[in-house]
């Protein structure tokens, strides 16, 4: 029994570290061609944490467009689609305009 319970801990955490790598790696997207935009990702489709610190995961936008939460868009679109910078979008958050 106790070795059940041995190649179920190593298994376990052989899996948790493969998801944390992948958390890492998906934050770590090539900066060459990808630009955080703030204030236009869509509830659930984050890209990863937030300004405020709330939240750590992508997908955990509770509402659409918060100033906080980006996504990665092409490098040079993001105010085209109406997104903010992260300095403009902490100013946001602290209630200062656009």
């Amino acid at each position: 029994m106790q070795t059940k319970q041995i190649l179920s801990s190593a298994l376990a955490a052989a899996l948790s570290l493969g998801l944390a790598q992948g958390a890492s790696a998906h934050d770590a997207k090539d900066t060459k061609t990808k630009e955080k935009c703030y204030g236009i990702a869509k509830a659930g489709a984050n890209d990863c944490s937030n300004l405020s610190g709330s939240h750590s995961c992508a997908g955990l936008a509770k509402t659409d467009g918060q100033a906080e939460e980006w996504i990665y868009v092409d490098k040079g679109s993001c105010k085209a689609k109406g997104g903010l910078s992260a300095d403009e979008a902490k100013a946001k958050m602290k209630g200062g305009k656009k």
